[in-house]
């Protein structure tokens, strides 16, 4: 029996999974970042792109997260990864805050 706050860290290939979606997730932002950055530097709404695909990721992962758990699978992982981005969303706040600044 186990408890059900217990976590398992011995499923095999848990990490895979989150780390190729965060590196995806975080590809996807870069390209909006190049896009903002190398084209219109005062439109608020590309700069918004890069927080934006951050946060849709960091949701995704949590819902991959609740589809593991129901699964009773690696689900921990995911949850991390979804934090990650979570995490990441704030720090790229900035990028539109810049872009309110230079227009």
């Amino acid at each position: 029996m186990t408890d059900d706050v217990e976590k398992r860290f011995d499923k095999p290939g848990a990490f895979r999974g989150p780390t190729i979606y965060v590196a995806a997730v975080v590809v996807v932002a870069a390209a909006a970042f190049a896009a903002y950055a190398f084209t219109s530097r005062d439109s608020v709404v590309l700069a918004s792109t890069v927080p934006a695909v951050l946060f849709l990721g960091g949701i995704g992962a949590f819902v991959k997260t609740y589809v593991e758990w129901r699964r009773s699978g690696g689900w921990v992982a995911w949850q991390g990864a979804g934090w990650f981005l979570l995490i990441l969303v704030l720090i790229c706040l900035s990028i539109p805050g810049a872009a309110i600044q230079a227009g």
